[in-house]
């Protein structure tokens, strides 16, 4: 007899914390589909690809409202309803906030927060109506802390952090779950992408992106409310939550202004 297996949503899956994500969805059994605005989640599903597991790669932008209806129409057209949402998709962005064009300002708030939203809610209409799923946000430990350098971005993850408790708390009779993984600095493509990789941050020691996602699809499929990955990570954010706010922008500073290595 063929048991229908379960379907698995996960944004941001081209690399990094997303694509061990994915790769935990096949290692537990679920079919999967995968989102990325970049032909890499092309690849990366061929390298996720196992027997008997049924990989759906969609190259959009989710900071686009077509590329969330993109999404969506994958969904639709596979027929089965969601039981496990990852919504890891994100975007970075350094240099001071007054020295980026806007337009890269607005991508990161749209990839970030509008068009995570936007997935959230039309997936998790879904779910509440099912009476039935698990859903993971990645949030930040960034967003404990003033982001000089790097505000737009601390502060969309800071947003994230906040959102998904006021999502579990509504969700809370409805049999949906809502977890939310807060990394610290983690080694995949973000610091190259965010322009930051020549900083004290980005040079920084980072932690796995597999031991990341695996802290965050347990904490998910235990129901928990939050988890912070790693020791130096959870320390971080008890600091942070009795540092005041000034001195952890200061602090933030000397991590994330860029061109510190030229000489005076």
């Amino acid at each position: 007899m063929n048991t229908i297996r379960e379907l698995a949503v996960v944004t941001g899956a081209s690399s990094g914390i997303g694509f061990e994500l994915a790769k935990l969805c096949v290692i537990e059994g679920y079919d999967i589909i995968t989102v990325a605005n970049e032909p890499e989640i092309h690849t990366a599903a061929e390298k996720l690809a196992a027997e008997g597991t049924r990989i759906t790669a969609v190259e959009a932008d989710l900071a686009e409202k077509s590329g969330v209806d993109k999404l969506m129409a994958a969904i639709d057209a596979d027929s089965r309803p969601v039981e496990l949402l990852f919504a890891n998709a994100g975007s970075g962005l350094g240099e001071g906030f007054l020295d980026r064009d806007f337009k890269e300002i607005e991508h990161v708030l749209h990839t970030n927060i509008t068009g995570t939203l936007d997935v959230l809610h039309r997936i998790g209409m879904q779910m509440r109506a099912r009476g039935r799923g698990r859903i993971l946000i990645t949030g930040s430990i960034a967003g404990f802390v003033p982001g000089s350098f790097q505000a737009v971005y601390n502060a969309s993850k800071a947003f994230l952090n906040n959102f998904s408790f006021a999502l579990r708390n509504e969700l809370k009779d409805s049999g949906v779950t809502v977890t939310c993984l807060m990394p610290g600095p983690t080694d995949t493509e973000f610091f190259e992408r965010a322009d930051i990789a020549d900083t004290p941050l980005g040079e920084m020691k980072k932690d796995d992106p597999a031991f990341v996602a695996r802290i965050g699809f347990d904490a998910m499929m235990e129901g928990e409310g939050d988890v912070v990955s790693g020791w130096k990570n959870k320390l971080q954010s008890v600091i942070a939550n009795v540092t005041p706010s000034e001195m952890l922008a200061e602090q933030h500073r000397k991590m994330a202004e860029p061109d510190q290595h030229k000489p005076a």
